[in-house]
Order: structure tokens, then C-alpha cells, then sequence
């Protein structure tokens, strides 16, 4: 269900008519015939063997048949509540968007409040580029069942689930929050300058420096209710921090402990863990390269390595599977 394969074997399941969702680099989906598929750019993946960097004529093929009815789209930026509006009431939205677009702007600040959103779940990834290509080459989506490519809107695959099935979204965080101070920021957003830190206006730009964290390895862990979601720094300036996700007010946030070993805390995260009827999952790009993932088998399921990660909301640093049971 989940595997990497050459182009002519991807293409023939295409023109069978099976539903896919695919990934590789762009000059490879480019060739693909039209049918009943969405896709996504990237070249990283995690397969058994371990982390590749694919850049050959190879993509990474979910299959979606025999779980139930599949149906195609896409968004654009001012449509994304109707990815969960539109979701079949018993299944899953399998959802892909590009990096750095208006579109992931928006699902990232406002998925969490779309009507139905934690009723009807979204799951999914950011495409995204070969690092070598960032500033030069924008990540793409596919909508293979109208022959377009995207690089500002979601492309989703609705799944409808028969009566008896269920579609199960689960996380794998190896981030912890490290107990010490607490931020506290005052609005949405993804660009910041100054936040409170145990009460104080700070400017967080100063405050990284201070305390070593301006490198980035490790995110912000937010306490949404009891759960850990990353917000992982993209780049600090003299006076402003630029982040993959947003920041939300309310929010209690703490910086993450460091992990040592990447692949080793992977392995110990996911040898409990079942995978019956694992769909797909997705891993983060900041993971595989912290973590130096590239030949490192951590165990779990193959998938993806992206520029950020889909469960319900926009994550980052995270490990997302989607099971149906």
C-alpha cells in the first residue's frame, strides 16, 4: 500500500483506475497520466531500509483502494473550510499543500476552528523541494483527475469509510516541553517579535540568543489541552522570528528538551505501537536532518518526509499516521 516504485508501475495503477496519492519530484509527477490521484512534491522519503533522498525516476504510491469510495479535489485559499465541510461523515480527507503558499497560510492559522474540523478529520503533508532548491523552485500539488498542478491550492482526497471502519489520526511527538519558562504570545501568527516570557515582554529574537536556541533544532512545544504541538523556528533576524506554524494566544508554551538520538527515540516511540491498517504517515524534514535520518530504519510506516506535517491542524516535527480499523 505504501512503497516507492518507478514511474511505469505508478503509471499503470493510474490507468487502472485504483486511486493513489503519490510524491516525488516534480519532473517525475509531471509525467504522469490523468486519473483519479493527487500528488505532492518532495524527493525525502522513509522507507524499511531507512531515510533516502530520491532523485531518480521513482515515486512513493499510497494506494487508497478497497478502503471505500474515494473523491478528488481541490482548494483554494479562501475554500479550506470546505475540506472538512464537504468530508464524507464517516472517513478522512487525505490532504496535501504546498510549502510557503497563501494556502498553508491560511489552514495553518485557521484549520483548528473550520466547523467539523476535529469531527470529519484532515490528515496529510506540505510538499515541498529539495533543500538545494529552496528560493529557486516552489513545491507543487497535483490534482490528477483534472491534469493541474497548483502551487496555491489543496489538493484532497475525500475517503468515505463503509459502515464498521474508522478512521484513526495518531501522533508521534518525541518532543517534551523542558518545564522552565513559560511564553505567551498575543496573536496569531507566524512572524513574531516580542512575546511574554513568565509574564515580561521580551523580544524573542534577543531571548533565543540568550538562552543558544537561535539554531532552530529545537521547536516550541505548545500545552493545547493536554496535547504537545510543535511550533518549529525557521529563521531569526535581529528583531523578528519567522516560524513553520503559527503561534495561537491562550496558549502556555515551553521550548522542547533536547533529544540525543533521533532514530533511537523513534524506534523506542513506535515498538508499542500497532499499525494495523495503516493508511500512510508522514515524517518531518527538520526530524531527518537534526536527526540525521538518511539510512536510519526507525521502524512504523513508510511515507513521506515533509515540509510539515497534516493532523487536524498544521504540525511540525512530528510523526503522523493514518490508520483505518
Amino acid at each position: 500500500m505504501n512503497q516507492l516504485m518507478s514511474i511505469e508501475a505508478a503509471s499503470e495503477m493510474i490507468r487502472r483506475g485504483l486511486p493513489l496519492s503519490v510524491a516525488g519530484p516534480e519532473a517525475v509527477l509531471d509525467r504522469l497520466p490523468q486519473g483519479q490521484w493527487i500528488g505532492g512534491t518532495i524527493p525525502y522519503f522513509m522507507v524499511e531500509e531507512g531515510g533516502v533522498v530520491v532523485q531518480d525516476e521513482r515515486l512513493f504510491v499510497t494506494d487508497l483502494s478497497g478502503l471505500g469510495q474515494v473523491r478528488m479535489g481541490s482548494y483554494g485559499p479562501d475554500e479550506l473550510a470546505r475540506i472538512s465541510g464537504e468530508a464524507p461523515d464517516n472517513g478522512v480527507s487525505l490532504t496535501i499543500i504546498p510549502a510557503a503558499s497563501p494556502t498553508l497560510r491560511r489552514f495553518a492559522a485557521e484549520a483548528a476552528g473550520y466547523e467539523e474540523a476535529f469531527v470529519k478529520p484532515t490528515v496529510g503533508w506540505i510538499a515541498g523541494v529539495h533543500l538545494s532548491e529552496l528560493g529557486r523552485v516552489t513545491p507543487k500539488v497535483y490534482d490528477g483527475s483534472t491534469g493541474q498542478k497548483y502551487e496555491d491550492r489543496a489538493v484532497v482526497a475525500h475517503l468515505a469509510l463503509p459502515e464498521g471502519r474508522l478512521a484513526l489520526v495518531e501522533i508521534v511527538n518525541l518532543f517534551e516541553p523542558d518545564g522552565g519558562d513559560v511564553l505567551r504570545f498575543g496573536e496569531v501568527g507566524d512572524r513574531v517579535q516580542t512575546c511574554l516570557v513568565n509574564g515580561e515582554t521580551v523580544r524573542l529574537a534577543d531571548y533565543l540568543r540568550s538562552r543558544g536556541l537561535a539554531h532552530g533544532r529545537l521547536p516550541l512545544v505548545g500545552d493545547f489541552a493536554g496535547a504537545h504541538i510543535n511550533v518549529s523556528l525557521q529563521k531569526v533576524d535581529e528583531y523578528s522570528v519567522s516560524l513553520y506554524a503559527p503561534v495561537f494566544p491562550g496558549v502556555d508554551y515551553h521550548f522542547a528538551k533536547p533529544v540525543d538520538d533521533y532514530a533511537a527515540a523513534f524506534r523506542a516511540a513506535l515498538a508499542d505501537r500497532q499499525f494495523d491498517g495503516a493508511v500512510m504517515s508522514c515524517n518531518c524534514i527538520l526530524n531527518f536532518l537534526f536527526g540525521e535520518l538518511e539510512g536510519k530504519a526507525i521502524g512504523g510506516v513508510q511515507g513521506p518526509v515533509t515540509f510539515g506535517e497534516i493532523g487536524y491542524q498544521l504540525l511540525n516535527q512530528t510523526l503522523v499516521v493514518l490508520r483505518v480499523v
